[in-house]
């Protein structure tokens, strides 16, 4: 059999091991939030989110875990060539969009209107 392939396997059967570690460690901080309910609310809250905190950090080192981080390097790079507008142009931007919902809306009570009145009349004949 192929290395490549048997590595493969291997890795499979690990990173399955690996996400019921995940999910343990979020069940675990819940079922921590609720077992020590004699603590502080606040300190009880760090639970879970330890636990997620930990779940995340061991799905990372998993093959889906290094895809999602290539995807949100990837999207982090993307993001810097983005040409934000200015304060300006969205004020003038929204501004217009504000005007044609105005518009719209108008137009549509007017028709609404129209149709409403020609169905009252239809239905008193």
């Amino acid at each position: 059999m192929n290395v490549k392939a048997e590595n493969h396997e291997s890795s499979q059967v690990g990173d399955v091991a690996k996400y019921v570690v995940a999910v343990l460690l979020v069940v675990a901080g819940i079922v921590g939030f609720y077992w020590f309910a004699a603590w502080a609310t606040p300190l009880r809250a760090l639970l879970p989110l330890v636990g997620v905190i930990a779940a995340v950090a061991v799905f990372a080192m998993t093959a889906k875990g290094r895809v999602a981080r290539d995807y949100l390097g990837e999207a982090r790079f993307e993001l810097r060539k983005v040409i934000w507008p200015t304060r300006q142009e969205t004020i003038r931007t929204t501004i217009m969009v504000l005007i044609v919902v105005v518009l719209v809306s108008l137009l549509l009570g007017v028709i609404d209107f129209f149709i409403s009145g020609g169905l009252r009349l239809l239905l008193r004949i």
